[in-house]
């Protein structure tokens, strides 16, 4: 079966200034093994039959930004539409078609028939915790964590004048030091 053929760049594509925004998830897309994820997305499309499809590697893309950033289909579909970020890291050129709403919700139910959807997620988590990378609600985080102690903060007391800290925590958080300005 043929493929509809997007993500090829285009001379309009070229014409687009560079911004640091535009490659704010370049360092997530290097993390990622495309290959093994094309190889579990390998059973889509095996029908015939219907018009051209998106490549399942591209839509699936388009379903984890969907996935990070908490989107319906139908606000996938429009920032897919407009915003350049997303159209990059899907594989979307600037002048391509980008699929409708029911489409990203037609793939989306194919990959949960064919139990792939949970089996691509838990490679993708897998990949990215490989390389030491957490991704949160509209955020990709890769950590290298580093214990510091910090002070202790004083009692606080209640309504009776009894401590209400744990007595069990040794660790606290300072809120506010003399050189920071503290909101309340």
């Amino acid at each position: 079966m043929t493929r509809k053929t997007v993500g090829h760049p285009t001379l309009v594509d070229h014409q687009i200034p560079d911004h640091k925004n535009l490659h704010d998830l370049d360092d997530i897309y290097a993390l990622m093994n495309w290959d093994r994820i094309e190889s579990i997305l390998s059973p889509i499309y095996a029908s015939k039959d219907g018009p051209s499809p998106y490549p399942a590697i591209i839509m699936f893309r388009a379903l984890l930004l969907q996935s990070w950033h908490n989107l319906s289909n139908v606000m996938l579909s429009k920032m897919l539409g407009r915003d350049l970020l997303f159209k990059r890291f899907s594989g979307f050129s600037i002048v391509d078609q980008i699929p409708d709403h029911s489409t990203f919700s037609r793939f989306k139910g194919m990959l949960i028939t064919l139990n792939l959807y949970d089996v691509l997620l838990q490679e993708i988590n897998a990949q990215l915790s490989e390389k030491g990378a957490i991704v949160k609600t509209g955020e990709v985080s890769i950590i290298d964590a580093t214990v510091i102690e910090a002070h202790q903060v004083r009692k606080k007391l209640g309504k009776h004048t009894e401590n209400t800290q744990d007595k069990e925590a040794g660790w606290s958080v300072k809120k506010c030091t003399k050189h920071l300005i503290c909101i309340k």
